[in-house]
């Protein structure tokens, strides 16, 4: 492809982790130099973040004092902040109700127990159908964040060339879910299969997806190879089959459906102990990977039909999908005729964090530009 360069609003990552504590402020300065305009910002801190308002507490953070929390670290800068309540046993629809009331209720986080880093405190998906939560998110619009993955499955069930958890979850728990629940505003969250693809794509239009960079970019064989750790995350990276179905999901042209959410995971040690951290860390090259993808996908970014389908997927979709305003602003991106330097380690106060891109060695070819 010839050199090109365009423009596009500033995004949205509408699935990430900032964590909590002192290196709140380099992650938080890490998205905003990216050219991003706002964020959701998961609730699996420690405690999970399973009340509306009010103080921390042993057992729990509320919205109200993350949001706080993330603000004063420097989230004041972005034009949207979403902070999803996590779902717990004690979260009742009273909460819901008081919690769209409040204004600081948007989203609500289903994560299956055990399900990732600090996933605790999951519901297993069974015991929410049918039930007085997910009647009140209908009621009151509140979108519904849906980790989709079985993690009761063991051995072959949970990851194998013929099935896996998240395969299992859309063919099994997911029509369940929008039969019961068909006023649910939902979001399925960092698809890996070509399955997931087809039940989003074959949904109603209040049910749509993220997908991150490295289920993308990359499969099960570049995590293999040499057990490169710093692709691990949860859900594990798929086939060729799989990203090439969620390529041809994003590039779609018109496609309303998906749209970015890099579960940007940032961990000091990935391995640690002899266990191996889930979460990868694109927190500032984001966008210059999904360019990248783009390309790899086959669309032409020098072309008006390719930017829109770029600008689409990146900064409309997620803002349409959660009712509220894209961003006015914009950046660009720049394509380079030389591979660019590796991102540079991100220096926090709790040690550092390495970006996906480095730790793969893979350099980026796209610059980024604030204007």
């Amino acid at each position: 492809m010839a050199s090109a360069s365009f423009s596009v609003p500033r995004w949205f990552d509408l699935h990430t982790h900032f964590r909590q504590g002192p290196s709140l402020r380099t992650y938080i300065s890490d998205h905003l130099s990216m050219g991003c305009a706002g964020a959701l910002a998961m609730p699996n801190t420690i405690p999970p973040m399973s009340r509306i308002a009010g103080p921390e507490t042993k057992e729990a953070r509320s919205i109200e004092s993350y949001q706080a929390e993330l603000k004063d670290a420097g989230a004041h800068a972005f034009e949207k902040l979403i902070t999803p309540l996590y779902l717990t046993r004690e979260t009742t629809a009273a909460d819901i109700h008081e919690g769209k009331k409040s204004g600081l209720l948007e989203a609500a986080k289903y994560s299956p127990p055990h399900g990732t880093t600090n996933a605790d405190f999951g519901v297993p998906m069974e015991e929410w159908l049918g039930g007085d939560v997910f009647r009140a998110m209908e009621e009151t619009g509140t979108v519904l964040c849906i980790h989709g993955e079985d993690h009761t499955l063991m051995g072959a069930d949970y990851f194998d060339a013929e099935t896996n958890a998240e395969e299992r979850f859309y063919k099994e728990m997911m029509p369940r879910l929008v039969e019961t629940h068909p006023n649910l505003r939902i979001t399925c969250e960092h698809l890996t299969t070509k399955e997931a693809v087809e039940f989003v794509s074959s949904s109603g239009p209040n049910v749509a997806a993220t997908i991150t960079p490295q289920h993308l970019l990359l499969t099960v064989g570049t995590l293999l190879q040499g057990l490169n750790y710093h692709l691990y995350c949860l859900p594990l990276v798929k086939f060729e089959q799989d990203r090439d179905a969620l390529r041809q999901a994003i590039a779609e042209p018109g496609q309303t459906k998906f749209f970015a959410g890099t579960d940007s995971a940032p961990h000091q040690n990935k391995v640690l102990d002899g266990k191996c951290a889930a979460g990868c860390y694109t927190s500032g090259c984001a966008p210059q990977l999904y360019a990248m993808i783009f390309e790899e996908a086959g669309v032409d970014l020098n072309s008006s039909e390719g930017i829109e389908s770029f600008r689409a997927f990146l900064s409309t979709n997620g803002p349409l999908h959660y009712d509220f305003p894209a961003s006015e602003k914009t950046f660009t991106l720049t394509k380079s005729s030389e591979p660019l330097p590796l991102p540079a380690p991100s220096e926090t106060p709790d040690g550092s964090v390495i970006p996906m891109p480095t730790g793969l060695n893979i350099p980026l070819t796209w610059s980024l530009d604030l204007g």
